[in-house]
Parts: structure tokens; C-alpha cells; sequence
């Protein structure tokens, strides 16, 4: 399990869709708990369907 201070927050400015490690995402089947850096490589923003690489850590 993650550290409470691994579980940082991405966002992607093209729709400002916010990652939440805390909460996964429901539509993609990504569980609660998982670090941005575990996602899957081919993983998308649920909103606009931008690619890993498009999100920018949160300060």
C-alpha cells in the first residue's frame, strides 16, 4: 500500500482534469490507493482521453 505523501495529485490542462490516487478512477478500473506512476502506460484521462504524459504534477 501507499504512503499517504507517495499520493500526490496530476492534472492535465487540457480539460483540468484532476488525478486523485486516493480515489482511482471507477472508469478506467483503476483501484483507490494507486500512485500516478502505477498506472498503466496506455492509461487515459476519463474526460478527454489524454495520455499519461499530458498530466502535470500538482503542487
Amino acid at each position: 500500500m501507499a504512503k499517504p505523501e507517495e499520493l500526490w495529485q496530476c492534472q492535465v490542462p487540457t480539460c483540468g482534469y484532476i488525478y486523485h490516487a486516493d480515489k482511482g478512477d471507477k472508469k478506467g478500473k483503476i483501484p483507490p490507493v494507486t500512485r500516478f506512476e502505477d498506472l498503466p502506460e496506455d492509461w487515459k484521462c476519463p474526460l478527454c482521453g489524454a495520455g499519461k504524459h499530458m498530466f502535470k504534477p500538482l503542487a
